[in-house]
């Protein structure tokens, strides 16, 4: 009987022995299949993990059937992640789950806003969700999941075309959710979303004899990184400010596809469309990633549930570059250090996260400025004081005018929030999504890149200003018309056709010119006069009287939405006080401006005006 026992406990250990050796068993388990799969992680207490220690599943099967059973094919997705990443970073996932790239709150209130459900302040998110932290400026207690649209009942701020919209399209870009089904698109959901790298294609390169390489939707290699390309980040964001493909500087082009291939083809799309190649932002051409700029907190989440990204976001142009008076502080503006960057006397130089590349990073403080830079930087200091650097800084920005969004209530679509399926952790794949949306089909009016528009932001001061979503409205049933090319009028009075501040992620060394901001109508949002908005419609008669570029009219009156809290169009005194100096601008050059715009006196201003008389001799 002894014998018996010990031979029964020898065979429990020598199970156990092998389930937790199962990964890398070269023989059988889950390696008799998964042959040169690669080692998922060489972090320390990682290394040992076991396929089903974060797979789940059967590791000692010998069939796949029964190896696969109850297995997560993403153990790190948010469905199943406190069982897997969150039992030994539990503090990571809480914050994960709190953060914009979780609720997509600005997206959800900006997108609701100008359908007119509600005002601009957050109050839904993809799930259900309560903040860990409270108190801070931007937050809030708690968000609810968004509504789902009925078109058989009356529409209503719960039941708005918008959650539809929403559902249906703009929300494949959370970490609930994989990506697109398309080339440029493809990513996992939960913590794999950034940690783990797929390619373009979205095709397999690793040793793993199980995996077809040629088919879609599939991590570069079963490998973990903390190195997030800008490729992997752009995954996402290539919609709505687009900041990761203009950082690249890419443009999306109207469809052209050309130059054509070898082969005489049009080239392949990214993210659904054909793009044009621009000047890319400086620190890009420079070797920096996104992670080099932003934070851990900013991405991860910090416990606090933010409205809009401008809240979250802590990082800023003066951390590592100062300004004209001041050193930079080589912290955020929480005051949280920036482990990357390092300061050795005047000089600060920054070592890159994914190659350890070493950059000097310009300092204002001191440096000799071109004749430019000090007038804008140093003799008209209001400038530094109530502008964004990147309102001069930026080369150009993306602009996509009018978004023409068609619903068809006759075609039951995926609902991006809701999946199915025996595998949670598949549930925010697209080919598992329930249908309990639409189908929508969107275009637009026309795109551009060339001079943005200004206006002030949510921290008062002058940005870059963009159109935001600017929705014309189809709605039919099948080939039965329902709402034609509707716009919203939004709860404060404003058109929901929309422009918003941003910063365009296009930094480049020169500036833009003084005359480009002080002298040119599209610059103060009072749109440049050309477009014909009615002509644009079938019946020559446009639901809104102003151009899609225009926001504000010369008195300063809003005619476009902006869902920013605070945020707004530049008012009459300011647009009168900006074009003013661009008369100016037009005899004196920008150096013979004070900085007020204004000469102090008129044997001051006669002075000039001789002096000019004479350098024109």
């Amino acid at each position: 009987m002894k014998t018996f026992y010990f031979i029964a406990i020898f065979v429990l250990f020598s199970m156990l022995a092998f389930n937790a050796n199962a990964q890398w068993d070269d023989d059988t388990g889950c390696m008799s299949c998964h042959n040169g799969i690669e080692q998922f992680s060489q972090v320390d207490g990682m290394a040992d993990l076991t396929c089903v220690d974060c797979h789940n599943g059967d590791g000692i099967a010998t069939n796949m059937k029964t190896a696969h059973t109850d297995m997560w094919a993403n153990p790190t997705d948010l469905r199943v992640i406190n069982d897997t990443c969150g039992s030994c970073h539990p503090d990571e996932v809480d914050n994960a789950k709190t953060s914009l790239h979780a609720t997509m709150a600005g997206v959800i209130s900006g997108t609701r806003y100008n359908f007119a459900s509600q005002d601009r302040n957050a109050i839904h998110a993809t799930y259900d969700v309560k903040a860990l932290k409270t108190g801070r400026e931007g937050t809030v207690e708690s968000l609810t999941q968004i509504p789902s649209y009925d078109p058989t009942q009356p529409e209503s701020n719960t039941n708005s075309p918008g959650d539809d919209y929403l559902r249906n399209q703009c929300l494949r870009c959370h970490i609930w959710s994989d990506g697109h089904q398309r080339d440029g698109d493809y990513r996992a959901s939960g913590c794999a979303a950034c940690h783990v790298e797929y390619s373009n294609d979205g095709t397999y390169e690793g040793g793993d004899e199980a995996i077809d390489k040629t088919q879609k939707d599939r991590p570069r290699k079963h490998k973990m990184t903390k190195k997030m390309t800008v490729d992997q980040c752009q995954h996402c964001h290539n919609r709505g400010g687009r900041t990761g493909v203009s950082y690249k500087g890419m443009m999306e082009s109207d469809g052209y596809g050309t130059p054509y291939t070898e082969d005489g083809d049009k080239q392949g799309k990214l993210h659904g469309k054909h793009y044009n190649f621009l000047e890319a932002d400086l620190h890009y051409d420079a070797g920096m990633s996104c992670i080099d700029c932003h934070t851990k907190n900013e991405m991860h989440g910090d416990g606090y549930l933010y409205t809009k990204k401008e809240h979250a976001l802590e990082i800023r142009c003066v951390s590592c570059h100062g300004t004209p008076t001041t050193e930079a502080t080589l912290k955020t503006s929480r005051d949280m250090p920036l482990n990357n960057l390092k300061r050795e006397g005047k000089t600060v130089t920054l070592t890159t996260k994914n190659d350890g590349k070493k950059l000097n990073v310009p300092q204002l403080k001191d440096k000799e400025l071109s004749k430019e830079g000090y007038v804008a930087m140093v003799k008209i200091a209001s400038h530094m004081e109530k502008m964004e650097c990147s309102t001069c800084h930026a080369a150009w920005a993306p602009q996509c005018y009018g978004c023409h969004a068609k619903q068809d209530i006759s075609k039951p679509n995926g609902d991006w929030l809701n999946g199915t399926g025996d595998d949670p952790s598949k549930q925010g794949n697209k080919a598992n999504l329930a249908k309990n949306a639409f189908s929508w089909d969107e275009s637009r009016s026309y795109v551009r890149w060339e001079m943005p528009a200004l206006g002030i932001n949510h921290r008062g001061k002058v940005s870059t200003f963009v159109p935001g979503c600017q929705v014309f409205l189809t709605q039919v049933d099948g080939k039965k018309s329902i709402v034609s090319n509707k716009t919203y009028t939004t709860v404060d009075g404003t058109s929901g056709i929309s422009h918003n501040p941003i910063q365009p992620h296009t930094m480049s060394k020169k500036s833009r010119t003084c005359e480009e901001c002080h002298t040119n109508p599209k610059v103060l949002g009072l749109g440049s006069g050309v477009y014909d908005i009615n002509r644009n419609f079938p019946d020559g008669k446009a639901p809104i009287d102003f151009e899609l570029e225009r926001f504000v009219d010369e008195n300063g009156k809003q005619l476009q939405s902006t869902s920013h809290e605070g945020a707004r169009p530049f008012n009459k005194q300011e647009m009168d006080r900006i074009s003013r100096v661009g008369t100016c601008l037009a005899c004196h050059g920008s150096d013979e401006i004070n900085a007020t715009g204004k000469a102090p006196n008129d044997v001051t201003h006669n002075k000039v005006i001789r002096k000019m008389a004479e350098k024109a001799k």
